[in-house]
């Protein structure tokens, strides 16, 4: 075999190693943690706040990697109960998962060092909630609030942290301690915007989750894992997840109405149509392979349109 020969056979073996990486880490599914992110770069662009880029790559990096290494993390625990097999060999796939958290953790720290506690104490409760989703005794997977810790983490965690590192210092909250007293101030109106603006990616994250659990809720009934649908019953969890939908809508509304947002922004009502065309297909079949897909084409229209109109209504700011 030539040199060339040999070259091409190492990248096939590279090719196919990098494949079998991203299935590992389902590198389709970070849509949610990007297109929050990209969701508050346009708010921040729209409110005409200079963005601290060092501190903001670092964020992203962190979140990213951290995203990556619960889905790795996901994947490594539940080959243990069903007869998926995993991308690598057990070993190897361990030593990923530690990797990406280390590189995680690594960064993440960095970003605190460069900000203050408040990032720390977000990062850790981050942290905490990604491993035990599907690590530990009764991991959140398999119980009722996985849809809400997921909307909440995805939803609010990533802009409110990107929001906080890039406004003005004391624009949300204030903490200040000592050995004897810890005092945290709270700048009500602040907070409430940051709130009404995370209802959106809050609400399409959630309803991925909920649509997964809807279709997979008679296997998971079978290995012991009771979601949200179990309880709620397949009618009304499919009512949920319609108007949770909805509510995204309801909240560019009161936005635009309170000037939290431009009324360019209202132009999204308009995504509604392909939206409840997607609500009506998985009305009538709930499966994984066919029409799960359609709360992750909601989600790339819903934040995909909000994301942009609030980026042109900063583009208006700037022509004005």
């Amino acid at each position: 075999m030539n040199r060339a020969e040999c070259a091409n056979v190492t990248g096939r073996m590279e090719n196919r190693v990098v494949k079998r990486f991203l299935g590992y880490v389902e590198i389709r599914t970070k849509i949610t943690s990007t297109f929050a992110f990209l969701f508050t770069i346009s708010y921040l662009y729209y409110v005409e706040q200079p963005v601290s880029w060092d501190v903001t790559l670092i964020f992203f990096a962190s979140m990213f990697l951290f995203d990556l290494a619960t889905t790795a993390i996901n994947n490594y625990i539940d080959t243990k109960t069903n007869s998926q097999a995993l991308e690598f060999e057990r070993g190897t796939a361990l030593a990923i998962i530690l990797a990406l958290l280390g590189a995680s953790t690594l960064l993440g720290l960095s970003l605190v060092y460069l900000t203050d506690a408040i990032v720390l104490l977000m990062g850790v409760i981050c942290f905490l909630c990604g491993i035990f989703y599907t690590f530990g005794p009764i991991p959140i997977s398999r119980q009722p609030w996985g849809e809400i810790l997921s909307g909440i983490f995805y939803g609010f965690f990533i802009p409110f942290l990107l929001l906080y590192i890039n406004m003005p210092e004391g624009t949300y909250l204030t903490l200040d301690w000592n050995l004897y007293t810890v005092s945290l101030d709270l700048q009500i109106l602040p907070l409430i915007t940051v709130l009404m603006l995370s209802v959106i990616p809050v609400c399409v994250t959630a309803n991925i989750m909920l649509a997964n659990n809807i279709c997979d809720l008679e296997r998971d009934i079978l290995v012991k894992r009771y979601t949200l649908p179990y309880y709620l019953g397949k009618r009304a969890a499919l009512r949920l997840f319609a108007g949770i939908y909805y509510g995204t809508y309801l909240a560019v509304i009161v936005m635009t109405v309170f000037k939290m947002l431009s009324p360019i922004c209202l132009v999204a009502l308009v995504s509604l149509i392909p939206v409840q065309k997607n609500i009506n297909v998985f009305f009538k079949v709930q499966e994984k392979s066919s029409t799960f897909v359609v709360s992750i084409k909601n989600y790339v229209i819903i934040m995909g349109t909000n994301t942009a109109l609030i980026f042109l209504s900063g583009l208006v700011n700037l022509v004005k």
